[in-house]
């Protein structure tokens, strides 16, 4: 091997690097030695190496072109950014301008821009609506609007005829991994939700619908997920494709949720519908009770809440699964057993001393 296959040769542009995806896909990208990484988010980041962070403000137009349009070298753009709304009609418009900003910045300036990989979600088969078809797969069609993940596909489709980049889409099931002050970290909600129940003397209860705990699921790792998307982004057969990306397996909660209190050293109860949103809003004061007795990480309680988005994945009362075989067919084989991926996720937690 010559010398210089040894140097980075591409230049990623990370975008929404301190969500558990963006920061997964970061650290897998440090793995790979032909690669430069630019990470972008509104807080920035600490820069290493080959990795070097830009603070922005996606919402703004102006902000995106003055700090974007200097990063003339990037060829492979990787969006999960998200900003959250309280209706699904007003989750379109930011979600749908950040992703413009980008591409409207970076395209001009970019003369060897080779792929932009789009990270979506089961709201693209209505998954958040109610009982959806399962399993879901790439070929299903749109349903009614609004939802931003379509309407971000639509302009990166309408956008690339004529292009030499092209683009793919993602859509993993919910994705699990290390991150702090996400809206949408259900490992993070389970295992706070354990810590407090612990501390109180309480056993386990699963707080959501009676349905949703013998509904049928299945979960998409975060480093499983970093790995397929570069995967998508760099295999040629990929091009201006959507694929499925999960664990491989399927589970239920009322199998699950007992080996996860066995983790925790707790008790099980029968499941007790509740709002975690409602019954944790007045816990911030346990929170810290906690950190000072345990001498865990000065995190505040809410970079480690996200008891909305574990009010939307207990609800699901409806089997929540998709058909991955796509990405198989065109040569991702990567696959991890979901309990083991939550049972390594609270290990990670407690070594970092997020949870005693």
């Amino acid at each position: 091997m010559k010398p210089d296959e040894f140097m980075p040769n591409k230049t990623a542009l990370v975008v929404g690097a301190n969500g558990v995806i963006g920061r997964n896909l970061i650290d897998y990208l440090m793995t790979l030695p032909e690669w430069n990484i630019i990470g972008v988010s509104r807080r920035g980041g600490e820069d290493a190496g080959r990795l070097r962070y830009v603070a922005v403000d996606l919402l703004n137009e102006e902000d995106a072109f003055t700090e974007l349009g200097k990063l003339t070298t990037v060829t492979h753009i990787f969006y999960a950014a998200y900003q959250d709304r309280p209706t699904w009609a007003e989750l379109v418009p930011p979600n749908l301008a950040m992703l413009v900003n980008v591409v409207n910045a970076i395209e001009p300036i970019a003369p060897n821009l080779q792929h932009i990989s789009l990270m979506q979600g089961f709201k693209v088969y209505g998954a958040h609506l109610g009982p959806f078809k399962t399993p879901a797969r790439e070929t299903d069609a749109n349903h009614m609007p609004p939802e931003f993940n379509i309407d971000q596909q639509q302009f990166l489709e309408q956008r690339q005829p004529g292009t030499p980049w092209t683009w793919s889409a993602l859509r993993p099931s919910v994705v699990s991994g290390f991150a702090l002050g996400n809206p949408m970290n259900l490992a993070m909600v389970i295992a706070i939700y354990a810590s407090m129940s612990k501390e109180l003397g309480l056993p386990l209860r699963f707080p959501g619908k009676p349905g949703a705990y013998n509904s049928l699921l299945e979960m998409t790792d975060a480093n499983l997920l970093a790995r397929a998307t570069v995967w998508a982004a760099t295999d040629e057969r990929c091009a201006n494709q959507a694929f499925n990306i999960t664990n491989g397996d399927l589970f239920r909660w009322n199998e699950l949720w007992p080996k996860i209190a066995t983790f925790f050293e707790l008790d099980t109860a029968p499941p007790l519908p509740m709002s975690l949103e409602v019954v944790m809003a007045d816990k911030e004061s346990l929170w810290n009770f906690m950190v000072k007795k345990y001498d865990l990480s000065r995190n505040s309680y809410k970079d480690v809440s996200s008891w909305r988005f574990g009010d939307f994945v207990f609800s699901w009362d409806y089997d929540f699964f998709s058909d991955s075989s796509k990405a198989r067919r065109l040569g991702f084989h990567d696959f991890i057993d979901t309990e083991k991926m939550f049972m390594d996720i609270f290990e990670e937690f407690r070594q970092r001393k997020v949870i005693p």
